[in-house]
């Protein structure tokens, strides 16, 4: 799943590519958006903001509409000069909006409507949603006092990717972070102090950053998917194991993370 890191990339790109363009056409070529009428919805707006918020994208035309995008597992936005070939096959194309410069394509984007800005920022999915780890300020008490609101019981790995707790972060990333702040993924939320929490937190996140700030693929990972492999601090072969309710698969160094 394309995590926080990714999606902030996208939206500097299409921001880049939209913001203060003129629009010479959208194009909705999936046929689930066929009564939809987006194209004559938003016929003649401009571009003012595209923002991203964690995992999801918001592109903001003027008269108060705004598309909101959620990529899930296999969703993925591309912008392209026009003229060039697109990355993906233009069969998974969901939303095309073009300029004199750029196409702008998601591609298998399963959540993608069309909204006003009001209901953008009450809907439920995104007004539960915990404090931004992009963010250009972390919110470290609202991200605290989620983190306290939870299971008490729940593995810190596991409370890290939820995204009422800390929005943004994915699967690589809270691997990455309990490494980095040297706690166990597994130890209960209970029992990892206010200031172990955020160091994981303030620990990953100016390698989101940069990782964002170069498209969503600057990493270079220290335990995610080296499973076997010697750790790079100390050596020890590092672990992996399904973690929580979605068993999502958690890397850990059971030397450096003991």
């Amino acid at each position: 799943m394309p995590e926080g890191d990714t999606i902030y990339g996208a939206a500097q790109r299409i921001r880049d590519a939209l913001v203060g363009k003129e629009i010479a056409s959208i194009e909705t070529p999936h046929p689930r958006y066929a009564r939809d009428r987006w194209p004559e919805r938003l016929g003649g707006r401009g571009v003012r903001a595209v923002e991203s918020r964690g995992k999801h994208l918001f592109i903001r035309f003027d008269g108060d509409l705004t598309l909101h995008s959620h990529l899930r597992m296999n969703g993925w936005w591309g912008v392209y000069p026009r003229g060039r070939r697109w990355g993906k096959s233009p069969r998974r194309a969901w939303l095309v909006i073009r300029t004199d410069e750029h196409d702008v394509v998601q591609f298998d984007g399963p959540v993608l409507e069309l909204m006003t800005d009001s209901r953008s920022r009450i809907d439920r999915r995104i007004a539960q949603l915990g404090p931004d780890i992009m963010a250009e300020e972390f919110d470290e008490e609202r991200f605290l006092k989620r983190l306290r609101e939870d299971d008490p019981t729940r593995g810190i790995g596991d409370a890290l990717l939820d995204q009422r707790n800390l929005c943004g972060i994915g699967n690589v990333w809270k691997s990455e972070a309990c490494f980095l702040a040297g706690i166990d993924p597994w130890r209960p939320v209970s029992q990892v102090s206010d200031e172990e929490a955020v160091s994981a937190v303030l620990a990953v996140r100016p390698l989101m950053l940069k990782s964002g700030q170069g498209g969503g693929h600057a990493r270079d990972e220290l335990v995610f998917e080296r499973t076997g492999r010697p750790c790079r601090h100390c050596g020890t072969r590092i672990r992996a194991r399904g973690q929580g309710d979605d068993n999502r698969i958690t890397y850990w160094c059971p030397e450096c993370q003991g």
